[in-house]
């Protein structure tokens, strides 16, 4: 099982600026549907359409576990027939994001822009927990979403599955 060291952040608004003064660099840039297939309190399975900007499309099957700093983690390529057999039929909506991978002193910064709702935040991961704890956040991040349950995507997802009255 892999392991995943991340630290989640606010953003009030997408990097531009920083983007435009070279401050951060361009990485790459797709639009992400999610799918939660199970979950529990402390564990997931989800999927995932990944659209590059070119428009060629990638499928994920992902378990995670554990909440906080450092979780578990296995993700795999699927195929895109795989990906339809297990949504087929479900009706469930995907969370819709783009994601933009920027370079910043070293780290690779995720940028995530929720299509849905209005919410930006960036996600920083980590080779391990030291490397977290020593991270020097830059001063345009918003307050750190650690374990808030309302940032998380999976709470994220799962408001767009109840009907709206």
């Amino acid at each position: 099982m892999g392991t995943e060291i991340e630290k989640k952040f606010l953003l009030p608004a997408f990097p531009s600026a920083e983007l435009e003064q070279e401050e951060i660099t361009f990485v790459s840039k797709q639009t992400i549907y999610q799918t939660y297939l199970a979950f529990s309190k402390d564990q997931e399975i989800r999927v995932r359409k990944l659209v590059d900007k070119d428009g060629v499309s990638h499928y994920t099957h992902t378990f995670k576990s554990g909440h906080g700093l450092v979780r578990e983690e296995i993700e795999y390529s699927i195929s895109e027939d795989v990906y339809k057999q297990l949504l087929a039929g479900s009706g469930l909506v995907p969370l819709e994001k783009v994601r933009t991978k920027v370079e910043h002193k070293g780290y690779v910064l995720e940028i995530d822009e929720y299509e849905q709702i209005h919410l930006v935040v960036v996600e920083v991961e980590f080779p391990d927990v030291e490397s977290a704890n020593d991270y020097e956040v830059p001063g345009w991040f918003g307050k750190e979403l650690g374990q808030e349950e309302e940032f998380r995507n999976k709470t994220l997802w799962l408001k767009l599955q109840t009907p709206k009255a």
